[in-house]
């Protein structure tokens, strides 16, 4: 973990310091050098993976009819909102919060950057899962959450519910981890803003345990990432990650709900 900074000494540093970019340096008062690093980041990685694996031994085989209905959802969401909530937790406990330390509130510009990226990589993530498939083949081609849906039909409200998770909920969350934390914890030991970039973005695609996809999320990620780095604030790739994730969560609603073929 790194040692604390003084947000004096952000001044001058890289541009993706949210401190600097956000105005923490220029209004000191009820400031505090955020003192969660690696540490933080790993916690958060512990929860999810043990989340996951502790609700799948307990509810069963994901084959098994019985993950139809809450369960299921609860099994879907469970890992990736807590592991969010150990990342917000975090920065509150040992910074100054979210908005503060990642530099996550409201502005026209972050907004409008991330749809423009976004846009931009989903017509990237669009091409590159057409290549994709066809080099792995169908078969192969399906993600965790696919997976996990296929011939299986939920009522409307779940179906809805697992969208708006995968749209809108989860890169929240996984923001908060990758480009939340980890970027956090790198530019605290003051590695360069292109390294943090490329770390992050392979770190993410690899994060997600599923070797057969890496590339293609390595492919997915550059986009997100560079919003983050064009920017110094979380805003924008959660802008750019949520715009990524609306044509997958369509196709989930539309498989979930019967209307599309798995």
């Amino acid at each position: 973990m790194a040692a604390p900074q003084s947000p004096e000494n952000d001044r001058g540093a890289g541009r993706g310091r949210p401190e600097r970019e956000t105005g923490a340096s220029a209004d000191p008062r009820g400031y505090r050098a955020p003192r969660w690093g690696f540490g933080a980041f790993f916690l958060a990685e512990a929860v999810f993976v043990l989340v996951s694996v502790g609700l799948a031994a307990a509810f069963g085989d994901f084959g098994n009819g019985g993950w139809v209905g809450p369960t299921f959802v609860l099994v879907l969401m469970a890992p990736t909102v807590l592991a969010g909530v150990v990342a917000v937790a975090a920065t509150l406990v040992r910074g100054n919060g979210p908005v503060r330390d990642f530099g996550l509130r409201w502005r026209r510009s972050d907004v409008r950057i991330g749809l423009a990226i976004g846009l931009c990589g989903l017509v990237l993530s669009t091409v590159a899962s057409v290549l994709w498939t066809r080099w792995v083949g169908t078969e192969q081609a399906t993600s965790a959450v696919g997976s996990l849906l296929e011939d299986v039909e939920l009522s409307p409200a779940l179906a809805v519910i697992i969208f708006l998770h995968v749209w809108l909920v989860a890169p929240v969350c996984e923001e908060l981890l990758y480009r939340g934390l980890l970027w956090g914890a790198m530019e605290r030991l003051r590695f360069n803003q292109l390294t943090v970039f490329l770390l992050t973005t392979a770190i993410f695609a690899i994060g997600h345990f599923e070797p057969t996809r890496t590339v293609l999320l390595l492919v997915i990620a550059l986009p997100i990432g560079l919003a983050r780095l064009i920017t110094g604030r979380l805003t924008a790739s959660v802008v750019a990650h949520q715009v990524n994730n609306f044509l997958p969560a369509l196709g989930l609603l539309l498989m979930s709900l019967g209307l599309l073929p798995s």
